[in-house]
């Protein structure tokens, strides 16, 4: 996570707490869907939809954790880009962004829900929405990283400034808890 002599890591350290939320949710749903009897489909997702709800805030936190990474090493000296896995990767722009479209189809989709399998009224909050786009125009306009070779390379969305938050992701990554750096993002 820490800067080096030879560079700045492209990822300070959020890989071991991301999930593969897609694949969470499409295998909980499953289960929910193998009952026939609503009741019993209702319960399935009484017991899931925390853990759904935990696994998109996480999601959410990766989102303002790479944003705010980046509006850090844009405050930088130019340096390599360490451990970039997508350089000189092939640039597909559906496949880009095809998992924050699916984030946006599950937040309309989730609120549904609710209101089908319990009752509840349910709606993401606008900033939520507003940090799913802001995160799918940040992989847009750096083209999945596939030609990211250095932190000028990077390009911050319109409203991301640069800023020093290094110390804030730091707090963060020691805790694992994604989520809290929501709340540092102006989305």
């Amino acid at each position: 996570m820490m800067d080096t002599v030879e560079g700045l890591q492209f990822d300070p350290g959020f890989a071991p707490y991301i999930l593969a939320f897609r694949g969470m949710v499409e295998y909980l749903y499953t289960d929910i869907n193998r009952f026939k009897n609503l009741s019993q489909k209702k319960l399935k997702f009484r017991q899931y939809y925390k853990k759904i709800l935990l696994g998109f805030n996480n999601n959410m936190g990766f989102y303002a954790g790479c944003l705010m990474w980046a509006a850090y090493i844009k405050t930088q000296n130019e340096q390599k880009l360490l451990g970039n896995h997508c350089l000189g990767q092939p640039y597909n722009a559906e496949e880009n962004i095809a998992e924050t479209q699916f984030m946006l189809w599950f937040a309309n989709q989730f609120s549904k829900d609710m209101k089908y399998y319990l009752g509840e009224d349910f709606v993401f909050d606008e900033k939520t929405i507003n940090l799913i786009k802001l995160y799918e125009e940040f992989l847009t306009i750096n083209k999945g990283f596939t030609e990211s070779k250095t932190n000028s390379d990077i390009l911050l969305p319109k409203n991301i400034e640069p800023k020093d938050y290094k110390e804030t992701i730091e707090k963060v990554l020691e805790t694992g808890n994604l989520e809290e750096l929501v709340n540092y993002i102006e989305a």
